[in-house]
């Protein structure tokens, strides 16, 4: 079913510019400079990227895709998304990416949920996912595929027209679905607009400390989520995307040097690690401008010990996917000014950006005076359309135009927002959300399990970790390991937990409903906020 408009518009929206069709003005700009860089050394120009991008748009219209038809994408860090993702914008229909760390049975969830036409992946993966559908199958692009099959990527781009005209759009047509699991367990996709892509794009493109022609960002997070938020505002600097396929420190530091990277974004478990493998060295990377970093909080002791170590270049950002990337940011100058004068800073997420309308309110919509805790709620051009075919998940955070986040935080007299906690249950470990309902239902399935609740445990490496407390059922007594096991086979890596303890009941409020934050607090002590 087509999704031109993001559901539930009823009124004609304005016409705006197609994100592509600034990508593809950039090319022209920008012809022989280098678009993509690769860890394996291959050079895209942007020339070559505009080319093969309009190829992609053609060959999907020439599948019978029409606007507002969705494509998913199931890869690691590979040229070819940016290549879908331009070429999505350009046709008009609609990115859906899946995390590449997701199992094959959470992936045909997604695909299932998006109905997807057309799904970009590879043989191996289209081989797990495939069988494991109810509904029809998309049709494929396969990458790495034998030049002589009908779905290569290759072969299917090169029998495509390479001259497309970006499509017409307006401001609330849908342009991405940026899939999360759901606090119920239930996948949810965030609906994100033309208007929404280019608001994100205006937050980027300016801001004092933006990319200019020349430079380079190093992106190794997945850039099917945030990561890729930076790509198109990059494309449009003419500056350079270099990809790195995965995260192991030594590699990505070389990587780093040899391509002389200027900017770069990671997640703080990503940071601890290179600290670790650096062992207090001094610049290892010097050409690099800023290191920006978000996704989960970070300690200040160790945002003190980056700076120490690569310098005065760090720089962090606070939002989501319903936000369409960042609405705070902790400038390299707020770092400098926290260094000299306010410690405290390295605890807040900054101040909000450019059109992001930050505020911090009580359980009646209210804003709290200066100082007090309350919910952080954001309204402005990036704030999302709502949730894919759940108008109820959608009534739960959207109310009167404002996105409702979740996070309890304080504002301060000069504008900067402090998160103390977290009103949903949701772990972030590694830069990655998990839900625990999700992971108890899996739980459930196992046959001995009688009661499960998941929580956060704080965890050196990964910012936070997934635990759970089980309750087991009478005469049945796997090991841990069987558990894990049994969650392999459900759970991406990242969302299994790490620590699990059997225990003979969990404590339960009035209501009957299970003490979450009663089992954490034990976890937490010492700790002076909820999130780490």
């Amino acid at each position: 079913m087509p999704a031109t408009q993001a559901e539930g518009d009823t009124m004609t929206s304005p016409i705006v510019p197609n994100v592509g069709a600034l990508v593809a003005r950039a090319a022209r700009w920008y012809a022989r400079h280098p678009a993509i860089l690769t860890d394996d050394g291959r050079s895209i120009s942007y020339a070559e990227l505009e080319q093969r991008s309009n190829r992609l748009g053609n060959a999907l219209l020439g599948m019978g895709l029409s606007a507002g038809e969705r494509v998913a994408v199931y890869l690691p860090n590979r040229p070819e998304i940016v290549e879908l993702e331009l070429a999505c914008y350009k046709a008009a229909l609609v990115k859906a990416p899946i995390n590449s760390r997701l199992s094959a049975q959470e992936t045909a969830a997604v695909l299932a949920n998006s109905e997807a036409r057309v799904l970009l992946t590879t043989p191996e993966r289209a081989d797990d996912v495939l069988p494991l559908l109810d509904s029809p199958a998309p049709m494929l692009l396969l990458v790495d595929a034998p030049e002589h099959h009908p779905a290569a990527y290759e072969r299917v781009l090169a029998a495509a027209g390479e001259r497309l005209v970006a499509a017409e759009v307006r401001a609330d047509d849908l342009a991405v679905l940026h899939y999360t699991s759901g606090s119920t367990g239930t996948l949810k996709a965030a609906m994100q607009t033309f208007g929404n892509r280019l608001a994100q794009m205006r937050k980027f493109l300016l801001r004092s400390d933006g990319m200019r022609p020349g430079e380079r960002i190093g992106l190794v997070g997945p850039i099917t989520h945030a990561s890729g938020m930076q790509i198109v505002p990059t494309l449009c600097s003419g500056a350079t995307v270099r990809l790195f396929r995965g995260f192991e420190p030594a590699r990505y530091l070389d990587g780093m040097r040899r391509d002389r990277v200027t900017h770069t974004f990671l997640v703080p478990t990503m940071i601890n690690m290179l600290l670790g493998e650096l062992q207090g060295r001094y610049l290892p990377l010097p050409d690099l401008k800023r290191l920006g970093y978000g996704a989960a909080p970070m300690a200040p002791a160790r945002i003190q010990q980056a700076m120490d170590v690569f310098g005065p270049v760090l720089a962090q950002g606070y939002g989501a996917g319903e936000t369409t990337s960042g609405v705070c940011a902790l400038s390299v100058e707020d770092h400098l000014y926290a260094r000299a004068a306010r410690p405290e800073l390295l605890s807040s997420c900054g101040r909000p950006l450019l059109e992001c309308d930050v505020r911090i309110v009580d359980d009646a919509g209210q804003e709290v005076p200066t100082g007090e805790l309350g919910e952080i709620v954001v309204s402005g051009p990036d704030v999302f359309a709502g949730y894919w075919r759940a108008p109820a998940l959608s009534a739960e955070v959207l109310k009167n135009g404002r996105y409702h986040t979740g996070d309890v935080a304080r504002m301060d007299d000069e504008g900067y927002v402090y998160i103390v906690d977290r009103k949903k249950d949701m772990v972030i470990t590694g830069g990655f959300n998990v839900y625990p309902t999700e992971v108890e239902a899996v739980l459930y399935r196992h046959p001995a399990v009688a009661d499960a609740c998941v929580f956060a445990v704080p965890d050196e490496k990964w910012g936070e970790a997934v635990a759970a407390h089980v309750v087991l059922k009478p005469g049945i007594a796997p090991e841990a390991a069987e558990l894990d096991s049994f969650c392999a086979q459900h759970l991406g890596g990242f969302k299994r937990p790490r620590l699990v303890e059997f225990v003979e009941a969990l404590p339960k409020n009035a209501n009957g409903k299970v003490a979450r934050k009663t089992i954490q607090d034990h976890y937490w002590q010492g700790h002076a906020r909820r999130v780490n």
